[in-house]
């Protein structure tokens, strides 16, 4: 007998709601600050998973080399940051280092390989090794931290948790315009609108007098600016090391499987729920709090396999 996907959500909302009246009973000020840390961390997960929404969700492109984007972005912000002493130069140079690499991957790498799936990703899975390997050859095996600009690296005062860092408030607040904007170019734009139809049919636009593989280049290089973006925020806020990449990809990776592949309102939801299973779960059960996060891939997988916000196709 199977089990119909309203009830399936009837549960969840029940379990939810079970969890957060015995969390607030039992200790009001340890739930909100592990809410507010898991909020926080769903928003660099967006950053990260938004572009690869974009390259993987849209453009039909397996990309297993985006988290090494998010890793050069990282490293690059620290190194200009690091000369300059400007924490906005490091986000610039973050975001257009790993820009650059998205397109040149694009141009060398994907557009030979249009339609072949399991080449682009042994390819990628190649690429992610390498660049790996260079990262370590170029800034060693420490691990490297952002100093935020002093008017960030305070505290603001909130209720019932008294004070919370300022730099994650701005991440979250950060994260909800980027979604807004990127929402914005996919729905309600002539630029996106082009994407759109040139992932459904490439060749009709392309005899329409649009430049198909241009229109690729620059999609590309905006997902892979958006993951260098997340890494230098990433290294703000928590830590630049070696093997940050595998976890950011497989992140990524779950946020789109469970907000659905291709929409931008479903890594929202998906990087909300996957940031707050890994808090929660870190906060409450230590030891098995690394679980949650693939209890709802199995989930999503099980009841919706096109994800929470995905179409069938």
């Amino acid at each position: 007998m199977s089990v119909r996907p309203s009830a399936v959500s009837v549960v969840l909302v029940l379990f939810a709601t079970a969890v957060v009246v015995a969390g607030l009973t039992h200790n009001t000020r340890l739930f909100l600050l592990t809410l507010l840390n898991g909020l926080t961390l769903a928003a660099l997960y967006f950053l990260v998973a938004s572009g690869f929404t974009l390259v993987f969700g849209l453009m039909r492109n397996v990309n297993l080399a985006h988290g090494s984007l998010y890793l050069l972005g990282a490293y690059v912000g620290y190194s200009v940051g690091q000369v300059t002493g400007s924490w906005t130069l490091a986000i610039f140079a973050g975001f257009f280092a790993s820009a650059l690499a998205g397109a040149l991957m694009q141009v060398l790498v994907f557009r030979r390989m249009e339609g072949q799936e399991l080449r682009q990703t042994l390819v990628t899975i190649g690429l992610s090794i390498v660049m790996a390997d260079v990262f370590m050859w170029i800034w060693g095996g420490d691990t490297y931290q952002f100093d935020a600009p002093e008017w960030m690296s305070g505290r603001m005062p909130l209720p019932f948790v008294n004070f919370y860092p300022t730099f994650r408030v701005l991440v979250l607040l950060a994260a909800v315009v980027i979604g807004v904007l990127l929402w914005l170019l996919l729905n309600r734009t002539r630029v996106g609108m082009m994407i759109r139809a040139g992932v459904d049919d490439r060749q009709m636009l392309s005899a329409s007098g649009v430049n198909v593989q241009r229109i690729f280049v620059v999609t590309f290089a905006i997902g892979a600016g958006l993951a260098g973006l997340g890494g230098v925020i990433g290294g703000t806020a928590l830590s630049i090391a070696p093997g940050e990449d595998v976890r950011y990809l497989l992140a990524s990776l779950v946020v789109v499987i469970v907000g659905g592949i291709g929409s931008i309102s479903g890594a929202a939801v998906g990087a909300l729920l996957i940031g707050l299973a890994e808090t929660f779960g870190l906060a409450y059960t230590p030891t098995y709090g690394v679980v949650f996060t693939f209890v709802l891939l199995v989930v999503a997988l099980a009841f919706r396999p096109d994800g929470l916000m995905g179409v069938k196709r």
